[in-house]
């Protein structure tokens, strides 16, 4: 590489940063009642969003419909080309349109405004040309506009580009907090996501139970427990009586204290060595309570009780694979 080139990238890549960060940042002060009328439109909305744009425009009217989705705002993206081909039989009266083109004349998107107003949806616009086509044929017009692209020939849609997904997420966030939408509601739109598992997962969908379960008698000899525990494979068996009720606990760790302290420990019945107190929880409690309560003693296992009977053991490994941490 010649010399120089290192600085020479940087510098490109932090003027195109600062650029687009400047861009984004004169949204904030150009924000008036357009962008309230635009929040009290779509809470009020009885269908759901539908966003559409070519090119640039087109991947963050996709982006915006996604975001809008996931925080509690039914929306779907409509590509223009394809809306006067078919697609157009997705929007329904009741819905409403957010339209995003930098220019406002891209001729896909003008031959689809009068198809929308056919249906009655109102227009929200989101464009860089105050005076285009699109916003003199929108009911609410955000003004989305850049002084200059970051491209240094102002030709690659950069800054442009930042500003129009800015302003999407800027109305996704503030629908959200208008509807009151919470992390619980998120949760519940996203099972498969981190704050998903943590506040929705609960221990019964973790815990091993039935045939999987160690149990013995409290007069089980060692041994027996000994072959409990190791072909169950959990580090532990239960200790439960005749009617069902939970004793106690043996642990692998309880197992290699015994072992030092006596050397008659394989007949040593499990009912005198057992811990009489087990850490327990139901399992409707959240796996992320489990996983904060075995953190808090520091154990690998919680032995999952319905009442005072033993239902289920959840050990550490299972909520570390199920990604709740």
């Amino acid at each position: 590489m010649p010399a120089g080139f290192r600085e020479t990238v940087l510098a490109s890549a932090r003027r195109v940063i600062e650029a687009e960060a400047q861009a984004v940042a004169l949204l904030a002060l150009r924000l008036d009642g357009r962008f309230v009328r635009a929040v009290e439109l779509l809470l009020q909305l009885q269908g759901r969003v539908v966003t559409t744009g070519v090119g640039k425009s087109g991947q963050i009217a996709r982006r915006v419909a996604s975001t809008l989705t996931s925080t509690g705002t039914p929306a779907f993206f409509l590509h223009p080309v394809e809306a006067l081909h078919g697609d157009l039989g997705l929007v329904r009266e009741g819905d409403a349109a957010l339209v995003f083109s930098t220019s406002g004349s891209s001729d896909e998107i003008i031959q689809l405004l009068p198809l929308l107003r056919r249906l009655s949806l109102p227009i929200v616009a989101f464009t860089g040309d105050m005076n285009s086509s699109l916003a003199t044929k929108s009911d609410i017009v955000l003004d989305c506009g850049v002084a200059t692209e970051a491209c240094p020939h102002n030709l690659a849609p950069t800054s442009s580009v930042a500003a129009a997904s800015a302003m999407g997420d800027a109305l996704a966030v503030a629908l959200l907090e208008a509807r009151g939408f919470s992390r619980e509601d998120f949760a519940e739109l996203h099972p498969g996501g981190r704050l998903g598992r943590r506040l929705l997962m609960q221990v019964k969908e973790l815990m091993h139970q039935g045939k999987d379960l160690p149990r013995v008698a409290p007069d089980a000899s060692m041994r027996a427990a000994l072959m409990e525990m190791t072909g169950k494979r959990l580090g532990c068996t239960l200790v439960v009586n005749g009617s069902g009720k939970l004793e106690g606990i043996f642990t692998d760790g309880d197992l290699r204290r015994l072992s030092q302290n006596r050397e008659d420990f394989l007949d040593v019945p499990i009912g005198e060595v057992m811990g009489r107190h087990p850490h327990t929880i139901e399992g409707t409690a959240l796996a992320s309570a489990a996983l904060a309560r075995m953190e808090e003693r520091s154990i690998t296992q919680l032995v999952v009780v319905d009442a005072d009977r033993p239902v289920g053991i959840v050990h550490l490994h299972d909520l570390l694979r199920a990604g709740v941490v």
